[in-house]
C-alpha cells in the first residue's frame, strides 16, 4: 500500500530525510518512531504528496508520487502534528467543510458517525474554540477518516489526551486496522507503538530498524527466563551454562537468569535438568525487555 525507494528530500545543505526505503502492506499499522527532528514529519508530508521529494520514488495507495499527486491526496487522510480548525466555527461545521471538500456522499450522517466514535455529538454545536487541546485533536482525527481513506497518516494522534481519551482513540485505531485500513503512526509514545503497531520502523534521517516489537527485543536483548528458586546453589549457573542452547546464565540472590533463543522449546529440558540436581522451583517467568530499551540503544547508536 506504501512504497519506497531511496525516498530522499533535502533543504538547502540539511538533509531531512535520507533515502528511505520502506513497504507498508495493506492493513497494516505501521509505526515510525524517531527523535524530534528526526524526519518522521517530513516524510509524512511526502507521502501525503504535500511536499516533493528531492530525489527517489515512492508509490502510495497504487499512485506514483509526482504523476499522480491529486489523487493521493484524495485517497489519504491525514493527522498533522498541529491540526488546525476553524475555531469559530461549529465542531459539526467543521466536518461538513471538509466533507463537502473531499465530496463525501451522505455527508451529515458521515460527520455524526465520527462524532460519536470520538465521544464530540453531544459538543457538536459548540465552536472549536471552547474545545480543550484534547477535544480538538479528536475532532481533527474525525477529520482525517471523515472521507473513508484507504491510507490513513497519524502524527502523534494522542498527544495531550488524557488516559481515557487515548483509550477511546486507541479503540477508534483498532476498529479501523479490523476494517483493513492502512495506517502509518507517528508517535513518540512507545507502550502505544509496542499495543497498536504490527511493525514499527525506528527512524533518525534514514530508517535505523524495521521489524516487529517483539522481534526487536529479541533481536537486541534476546530473551531471558527467570527461573525462581528456593536456593540457588553457586555452582548451578557454571552447570547450566554448559547446556549447548543457552547463551548465558547468572545466579542473582535465589534465581536464575538464563538467555535463551528459543524459551518454549527449551524451557521443558531445563526444568528436567534442575529437578534432576534437587532444586526446588518456585515458578519460572521470561524478563521482558521494553521497546524504548531498543529505541534509545538504536537512536544513541545512530
Amino acid at each position: 500500500m506504501i512504497r519506497t525507494e531511496d525516498l530522499t528530500r533535502s533543504f538547502r545543505r540539511l538533509v531531512a530525510v535520507d533515502r528511505l526505503t520502506l513497504e507498508v502492506a495493506e492493513g497494516e499499522v505501521f509505526g515510525f518512531l524517531g527523535p524530534n527532528g528526526a524526519g518522521k514529519t517530513t516524510t509524512v508530508r511526502m507521502l501525503t504528496a504535500l511536499i516533493a521529494p528531492t530525489s527517489g520514488r515512492a508509490m502510495v495507495g497504487g499512485f506514483q508520487l509526482g504523476e499522480d499527486d491529486s489523487r493521493i491526496r484524495r485517497a489519504v487522510g491525514i493527522l498533522t502534528e498541529v491540526p488546525g480548525m476553524y475555531d469559530n466555527l461549529s465542531a459539526e461545521y467543521n466536518l461538513r467543510i471538509y466533507a463537502r471538500l473531499y465530496e463525501v456522499p451522505n455527508p451529515d450522517a458521515q460527520v455524526e458517525k465520527y462524532l460519536r466514535l470520538l465521544g464530540l455529538w453531544e459538543r457538536r454545536a459548540d465552536p472549536a474554540a471552547t474545545f480543550s487541546k484534547g477535544m480538538k485533536q479528536k475532532l481533527a482525527i474525525a477529520r482525517a477518516v471523515l472521507h473513508e481513506p484507504r491510507v490513513l497518516f497519524l502524527d502523534e494522534p494522542t498527544a495531550s489526551l488524557d488516559p481515557e481519551s487515548a483509550h477511546v482513540v486507541h479503540e477508534f485505531i483498532a476498529g479501523l486496522r479490523r476494517a483493513g485500513r492502512t495506517i502509518f503512526l507517528c508517535t513518540h509514545n512507545l507502550d502505544e507503538a509496542d499495543r497498536l503497531c504490527d511493525r514499527i520502523g525506528v527512524f533518525k534521517t534514514r530508517l535505523l530498524a524495521v521489524d516487529t516489537p517483539a522481534r526487536l527485543r529479541t533481536e537486541f536483548f534476546g530473551r531471558r527466563v527467570v527461573f525462581h528458586l528456593n536456593r540457588a546453589d553457586p555452582g548451578l549457573a557454571a552447570a547450566v551454562r554448559q547446556m549447548p542452547f543457552v547463551r548465558d546464565a547468572q545466579a542473582v540472590e535465589n534465581k536464575l537468569v538464563l538467555a535463551l533463543d528459543n524459551p518454549d522449546e527449551h524451557n521443558p529440558e531445563l526444568v528436567r535438568f534442575l529437578v534432576g540436581q534437587g532444586v526446588d522451583i518456585r515458578f519460572v517467568g521470561e524478563l521482558r525487555r521494553s521497546l524504548e530499551d531498543v529505541y534509545l540503544q538504536l537512536v544513541k547508536a545512530a
